[in-house]
């Protein structure tokens, strides 16, 4: 695979888009079902989020690994046994409704989730010419963004109309189409860059670069809000009365980051992360208000708006920043990061906000959910603020 080409749109690229298109919206389909099916059967909104918890939090302990094994394993062969590994974990949920079961395959498709997710953002970022990053990424964000906005509104609609069981079979349908195109990538024995000094690297020096822990904070603040958006949206239709029009909100937010992705990735390239965090940061929030006041189809279409404005923003740029500040070879270490940092994001979101509505309702929940964005906002703005004062003493000293 030639990673020193100009050219953008390769047979490559395409396909890793289309496999994580449809392997995000498969993923969003599940983590908006369980938490959906577990509150109806168990009128638990809490042990409804702990299904998207546990999911998490086992790819979070498997992202560790992924870099070092990039460096030592086939590429393609560790991407067709996970994809299996998760469609058997898909599978075995069919009919099933007791609770400590589901949570163990959850876990089992967390961990070939937090595999998935790294190989293919690596590849992706691998194959992006480095001076079209930004572009690269907003349109591999996209095809994540899109999976992950259209597939709560699938799994609301499908469960609306059927049942969680035909959910499931969904899942499976799309996994298997997955691993069907999965033999199509090139193969590799391992990631491209050699690693300096590979012999001494260990574990931790693979599953952690400091430069790339500022965008991995900042992301673990915005997906606290999301884990809320997709694992209680349906509750939060019942109890404004809205049924199924719900889902609207997640069409709007794909329609919107379809719009977005491409324009803020050019933006990047040209004029850096500073120009995009800010107003991603307060479109989010304007989104989690919204979804406070939302009673009617109309302020729930201006909510799905704003919130798809600012992830569709926020995503992509602090993932090109995470990238452009490792060294070639440890680009899969930063991915991994990243994800894991997502992950952690919606696990919190989701456990901690399912307590919280809990005692204070779904509408007063998602104005909580504010909270974490105005954190971004503090840390990015005392980072700068650092950054520059650091760069003017450095200049005086010169």
């Amino acid at each position: 695979m030639d990673y020193q080409s100009s050219k953008l749109w390769t047979k490559q690229f395409i396909v890793i888009l289309l496999m994580a298109f449809l392997f995000f919206i498969c993923l969003q389909m599940l983590t908006a079902g369980y938490p959906a099916f577990i509150s109806d059967i168990k009128h638990n909104p809490a042990q409804g989020g702990l299904m998207t918890t546990a999911f998490m939090v086992a790819a979070i302990v498997t992202r560790p690994f992924i870099g070092i094994l990039m460096h030592k394993l086939n590429v393609k062969r560790m991407a067709i046994f996970s994809l299996i590994f998760i469609l058997l974990a898909i599978a075995l949920s069919y009919k099933l409704e007791s609770v400590p079961i589901l949570l163990l395959l959850r876990v089992f498709h967390g961990i070939g989730f937090g595999i998935i997710t790294t190989l293919l953002s690596t590849m992706a970022t691998n194959i992006i010419p480095n001076h079209r990053l930004g572009e690269g990424i907003g349109y591999y964000g996209l095809s994540t963004s899109l999976g992950t906005s259209l597939g709560p509104m699938l799994a609301l609609s499908l469960m609306a109309a059927f049942s969680f069981h035909v959910l499931i079979l969904l899942s499976v349908l799309f996994t298997a189409i997955i691993l069907i195109l999965s033999f199509s990538i090139k193969s590799s024995s391992k990631t491209d860059g050699k690693p300096t000094n590979s012999q001494a690297q260990s574990l931790i020096q693979y599953a952690f670069d400091k430069q790339a822990f500022l965008p991995c904070l900042l992301i673990v603040c915005y997906f606290i809000s999301l884990g809320g958006v997709v694992s209680f949206m349906n509750e939060l239709g019942k109890e404004a009365n809205l049924g199924g029009t719900v889902s609207l909100f997640f069409l709007t937010n794909a329609i919107v980051m379809t719009v977005i992705r491409p324009i803020s990735g050019r933006l990047y390239d040209h004029f850096g992360h500073k120009v995009l965090i800010y107003p991603a940061a307060m479109a989010g929030i304007i989104g989690l208000m919204l979804l406070y006041f939302t009673y009617n189809t109309a302020t729930l279409l201006m909510a799905g708006f704003f919130y798809g404005l600012g992830y569709g923003v926020i995503q992509p740029s602090l993932q090109a920043l995470a990238v452009s500040r490792v060294a070639q070879d440890k680009k899969g270490t930063a991915n991994a990061m990243f994800f894991s940092s997502m992950d952690l994001g919606i696990a919190i979101g989701s456990s901690g906000l399912g307590v919280v509505a809990n005692s204070t309702g779904y509408h007063t929940m998602y104005a909580y959910s504010v909270l974490p964005i105005l954190l971004l906002i503090m840390i990015y703005t005392l980072t700068f603020v650092i950054n520059k004062h650091k760069d003017k003493t450095i200049k005086k000293a010169s």
